[in-house]
């Protein structure tokens, strides 16, 4: 079964984005006016293509056999058996081969996101003589208890980790990570360089 983990807020604000420049992509070529409009052209490919590379491009994909990690420029897959160890910092870096890094952009963990998990994870200050506060169960406190202090980079971390053990109990062999260029990624890139050079070369 696959599992997808990215930053909702950077893939909502990217296809607003999208949609935002097709409207005046469709809006400039209706009322083309020249080199003006080339130009307007042009910024709008230039961040477009960032927008993609940076908002919609990356995600973390569990896959039966690998973890697979989508960055802007490159694709990287490691066989679950690969991987050695998990660090969550800003961002999840997995360990694997022969030292090797794979640092992914999603999710990530932002400071004041830790520092609400913090403070989600501390108990309430107790006001006045009595408690006011609902007693929680214990299956409640177990798995308030579990989360206290953790961001979703950390929980994605651990799943990492859990499914990386299991595959070495179950006998699953340690390969080599498969790396691929986003020739997507380039294709944007490339796309608004060419809008740029129009846009420079029109008299």
């Amino acid at each position: 079964m696959k599992q997808s983990y990215r930053s909702r807020f950077a893939f909502v604000l990217g296809w607003v984005w999208v949609a935002f420049t097709a409207l005046n992509v469709f809006d400039l070529i209706a009322r083309y006016n020249g080199k003006p409009a080339l130009v307007a052209l042009a910024v709008l490919a230039v961040l477009t293509a960032l927008v993609y590379v940076v908002a919609l491009r990356p995600v973390t994909r569990f896959t039966e056999d690998a973890l697979i990690g989508r960055n802007p420029l490159r694709t990287t897959a490691v066989p679950w058996a690969s991987v050695e160890e998990v660090t969550v910092s800003h961002s999840i870096n997995v360990r694997h081969g022969a030292g090797e890094l794979l640092r992914l952009w999603t999710p990530v963990s932002s400071a004041r996101e830790r520092a609400r998990a913090r403070r989600r994870g501390a108990a309430p200050p107790q006001r006045g003589r009595f408690r006011t506060e609902p007693t929680l169960t214990r299956g409640e406190q177990n798995a308030a208890d579990a989360l206290a202090g953790k961001t979703h980079a950390d929980w994605v971390g651990e799943q990492i980790t859990e499914r990386a053990e299991t595959a070495r109990h179950r006998g699953k062999e340690a390969g080599p990570a498969r790396v691929s260029w986003a020739y997507d990624s380039f294709a944007a890139i490339a796309l608004a360089v060419v809008m740029v050079v129009v846009a420079f070369a029109a008299s």
